[in-house]
């Protein structure tokens, strides 16, 4: 099996390899033309004396005399080194040192897959170490930039190694545990989509291993370690090393993005107290920056290279004068810019839950999330989320209520929150809620939705719950409802609800049931 996978790998290195690096020849062969780089492929030193797989694309005519910023890059979860080849050649062009490196554990690099771990962070500063002393890099204007797995080990870098000045963080975490594990619930398409990953591209470590599999497993008696081993990799957790740092960092990621959902990012910017920005787009994990890695034109590598040329070079360009929370509507239309991210959803309207409702569990009632990467790659490029015909849910496993037809259309900016009472018949249970954009005809369109599970709670027993949903932003046309409904089954997660389980929702006189709604000032 073994060899079958290294077999596997061999094979599918070459396959990605080269359309990467046919597609960024045909995207930069202009600018390649202009001004050839050096590019070398090297072996670096990591941690433990891990082999490290890497290249280095210096500036045409470098020769030692100048120094130049550094840009370090590890590479995404199961992609080669050449991931960034177009960019690192785009940014060399501009000046810049770019060292790209297969992260230990993945392709041909040495070591086991340590999910950000504390190898990986220390594999980074021996990045810059081996720069620093076989480039012309210089060693006060250091930045980091990577896409998801990229993303989130430059952050933990940043936090850990002062050097570290500026950081371009495209579909990463903040909070590893709040991504795949949100509201007690496993995000199970999200999780084997990186366990089929690494399986082929990688070699798992032990401990990663029996990760994996108590998550599936629903072990709860492993639940706190799964947690303390997600805290350990998460940003968040170093939040004031970071600050103390005074690393500028932006942050990118997308609206759908089903592996790393966007509130996480949201409520880490919040905490944030140095230079920094966040950005935020239609499209799934890392689907936005795609056509960047190509060589194509893309927003989200343009803003990183603004960012970088600020914060390195010290680059007049204008990025820190701009309102630095920067929105693009699912709907479509030109980017908004809010100066924090409480300001985006500048008031809240509720829809009352009122009444009392009773659905049984372990049906999928038809409301549902989609399907990890195809739903919210559907809606970024064509505008079509996940659908159901609201009128025609059955209510015995779905429970709806509706607003009232708007007059006008309703801007939805942040993060809706769901407020109810919840009276289960089993100890344990999971519900998802979705909230809809339900036309004339009464087919609803998929706003946002986030799931909920409980355990140990007393059967026959209210309690109260409050959920906050995915943050979004979505244009509801005028003459259309917004609907909430809440079932208990998505592919997209794992429920625990007991055979014959059924929950009920109610809106106590003096503890009423709603559904708050960001908007956008009018």
């Amino acid at each position: 099996m073994g060899t079958h996978r290294k077999a596997l790998r061999t094979t599918a290195v070459g396959a990605v390899s080269a359309t990467l690096v046919a597609g960024s020849a045909l995207g930069l062969a202009p600018a390649a033309q202009a001004a050839p780089n050096s590019v070398r492929f090297v072996d670096i030193g990591g941690d433990g004396g891990t082999t490290l797989k890497a290249n280095v694309v210096t500036p045409a005519g470098a020769d030692g005399t100048h120094r130049y910023p550094l840009l370090v890059m590890p590479t995404s979860w199961g992609l080669p080194q050449v991931e960034y080849f177009a960019q690192a050649q785009k940014l060399a062009n501009s000046g810049y040192v770019v060292v790209s490196y297969n992260v230990r554990g993945f392709w041909q690099s040495g070591g086991e897959i340590e999910v950000a771990g504390p190898p990986d962070i220390a594999d980074a500063s021996k990045v810059i170490d081996w720069a620093l002393a076989n480039t012309p890099a210089d060693a006060r204007q250091i930045g980091m930039a990577g896409v998801s797995y990229g993303a989130g080990i430059s952050l933990l870098t940043a936090a850990h190694d002062k050097r570290v000045r500026a950081v371009a963080a495209l579909s990463g975490w903040a909070d590893l545990i709040g991504s795949i594990y949100s509201g007690r619930t496993q995000h199970v398409q999200a999780a084997a989509l990186l366990d089929g990953a690494g399986l082929i591209t990688g070699r798992q470590s032990a401990e990663l291993r029996q990760i994996f599999d108590d998550f599936y497993t629903s072990n709860l008696s492993k639940e706190q370690d799964i947690i303390n081993w997600g805290k350990k990799r998460s940003v968040g957790t170093y939040v004031d090393q970071l600050n103390d740092s005074g690393a500028a960092v932006m942050m990118a990621n997308a609206w759908g993005d089903t592996i790393f959902p966007p509130n996480q990012y949201a409520d880490f910017y919040e905490k944030l107290t140095g230079p920094k920005r966040l950005e935020f787009r239609p499209g799934d994990h890392a689907t936005a920056e795609l056509t960047g890695l190509f060589g194509l034109p893309n927003d989200v590598w343009t803003d990183t290279e603004r960012w970088f040329d600020h914060y390195l070079k010290g680059e007049d360009n204008g990025i820190n004068r701009e309102l630095p929370v920067q929105l693009k509507s699912r709907s479509g239309g030109a980017y908004e810019g809010y100066p924090d991210w409480k300001s985006v959803g500048a008031t809240d309207k509720k829809i009352s839950l009122a009444g009392t409702t009773t659905i049984r569990a372990n049906v999928d009632s038809g409301a549902n999330g989609g399907v990890v990467f195809l739903s919210s790659i559907l809606d970024q490029v064509a505008q079509v989320p996940p659908m159901a015909a609201i009128p025609l849910l059955p209510r015995r496993w779905a429970a709806v209520w509706q607003s009232e037809k708007y007059s006008s259309a309703q801007r939805v900016r942040g993060t809706s929150k769901l407020h109810t009472t919840v009276t289960p018949t089993k100890e344990s249970g999971t519900l998802v809620a979705y909230l809809y954009d339900v036309g004339p005809l009464g087919l609803g369109k998929l706003v946002s939705n986030a799931p909920y599970t409980f355990h140990g709670r007393t059967p026959g027993q209210p309690f109260g719950l409050d959920l906050e949903l995915y943050s979004t932003s979505y244009d509801v046309p005028a003459g259309h409802r917004l609907a909430m409904v809440v079932d208990t089954v998505d592919p997209l997660y794992i429920e625990h609800n007991p055979s014959g389980a059924r929950l009920t929702f109610s809106s106590p006189a003096n503890d009423p049931s709603y559904v708050s709604i960001p908007l956008r000032e009018q």
